[in-house]
């Protein structure tokens, strides 16, 4: 249950910090991770207070079903403000999943900031809270356990319909190896940018810069590409990050890219590109040698894809808006990639927030949402051209189902792979891949 391994801070600044930015989560706009990195708040924090309250504010989010059941079990179901309760679940958390913050200065610091932020009057029942849980906190951790078997969805804080699902499709183990993975901080993993560098080179760099790194093998990623970055100093210190010599995305994603094997010389589309960690690796696929464009539906996102193509040195990509005209003329790229907007289960430990806010009527409306852009993409393919689908999804839905539907329609695209990674099987995000080729005769007329 334990996840914290922090020095203990002593001063309230991190858990302040924490606390205001969980009352801003759930929000609408972007998720708190990228919020983070946009807060002033955030530089001003040291490296240790910045470590310990990203803990907090993952944390907390990641199990606040559980927490609350503490806090309910202590208020008799009563409800309290937002700030106050993220106060309690903040606390709480300290006491019951950090193994470094000393129990009594996880109690005092809490009942002082909420002092703090206003609720004076309240920072005796919020001790009391506190303390009570301490005083039961040997026979409590053994309730949360014996939680996780006869009511999951507060035991492991998910929702109970995706517990429901994932258990009629993969039965109850694999559903609780998921539901772990899902409470566990992800690895950092660096893809090697072979537009700059070499893994001889890049691995001599990070010796140099204090990087500890171990190389990650998987079947379907090249030897020497990519490595789990165990420690490290800030991404923004490193010359070999700043100098492009890698990019920071999860195994999983290179799995589409390895499907759609574009060549040096070809045409290729990214289709929902941004912010450009497909595409950058499809650009060091060619060798910088072709035409590759990206095309998404904000300008705002183009931009990442951007500033990402200029670090790493990708020279061979152009960029398309949804919107501002017609991507290319039918029958124009040898490889299309469609990697899909989706739910996102296959990356519930990287997408903090997003357990809370996906409803089960989402799946349906995005598998629509799929279908029609692999629909948009199918015409711009060459006849013998290579199609691929991909999602971060685990579900059906949007995975196996779209890939049925459209060949149905398309009889000219032949399936010739499908594969879904599971977070519990293979080591990586859960995503799904389709790969189709075109047939050289004419498109059949489309339903």
């Amino acid at each position: 249950m334990r996840s914290g391994h922090y020095a203990f801070v002593a001063a309230s600044k991190p858990r302040e910090f924490a606390v205001r930015s969980l009352l801003n989560a759930g929000q609408p706009g972007d998720f708190i991770e990228h919020r983070l990195d946009e807060d002033p708040g955030w530089a001003a924090l040291s490296p240790a207070d910045g470590r310990l309250a990203r803990e907090l504010i993952f944390g907390v989010i990641r199990w606040s079903a559980t927490l609350d059941w503490l806090i309910n079990r202590r208020t008799q179901g009563r409800p309290q403000k937002p700030a106050l309760r993220q106060l309690l679940r903040t606390g709480l958390y300290q006491l019951f999943w950090l193994d470094r913050i000393p129990p009594h200065a996880a109690v005092n610091e809490t009942v002082q900031l909420a002092r703090d932020l206003g609720f004076g009057s309240q920072s005796g029942f919020v001790n009391a809270v506190l303390r009570g849980c301490l005083r039961e906190q040997e026979s409590l951790r053994k309730e949360l356990l014996d939680l996780r078997e006869s009511e999951p969805a507060m035991g492991w804080s998910h929702p109970a319909w995706l517990i429901d699902r994932w258990q009629d499709r993969w039965g109850r183990l694999d559903t609780t190896r998921l539901l772990a993975l899902n409470n566990t901080p992800p690895g950092t993993f660096a893809r090697l940018n072979t537009l700059r560098t070499d893994a001889v080179s890049l691995t001599a760099r990070w010796r140099e810069e204090l990087v500890d790194f171990q190389p990650v093998h998987r079947d379907w990623c090249p030897d020497g590409i990519l490595f789990e970055l165990k420690d490290h100093p800030s991404l923004a210190t490193l010359g070999s990050f700043v100098g492009g010599g890698f990019y920071v995305q999860d195994p999983s994603t290179l799995l589409a890219v390895e499907q759609l094997d574009p060549q040096p010389g070809e045409v290729a589309l990214d289709f929902c590109s941004a912010p450009g960690g497909k595409t950058t690796w499809m650009a060091a696929r060619m060798k910088n040698q072709g035409r590759l464009v990206a095309h998404d539906n904000s300008r705002d996102r183009l931009r990442w894809v951007l500033e990402n193509c200029r670090r790493l040195g990708v020279t061979c990509v152009e960029t398309t808006e949804a919107g501002a005209g017609v991507v290319a003329e039918p029958s124009t790229f040898d490889r299309i990639l469609v990697d899909a907007p989706c739910s996102n289960t296959g990356v519930l430990r990287r997408r903090i927030e997003l357990r809370w806010r996906i409803r089960p009527e989402e799946i349906n409306r995005l598998a629509t949402e799929q279908l029609r852009l692999l629909m948009l993409a199918a015409p711009l393919l060459k006849p013998g051209g290579t199609l691929v689908y991909s999602t971060c999804s685990l579900e059906p839905e949007e995975n196996s189902q779209v890939a049925s539907e459209f060949s149905a329609r398309h009889p000219a695209f032949q399936l010739a792979a499908e594969r879904q990674l599971l977070p519990f099987r293979d080591g990586a995000d859960g995503v799904y891949v389709a790969r189709w080729v075109r047939s050289l005769g004419p498109d059949a007329p489309t339903g």
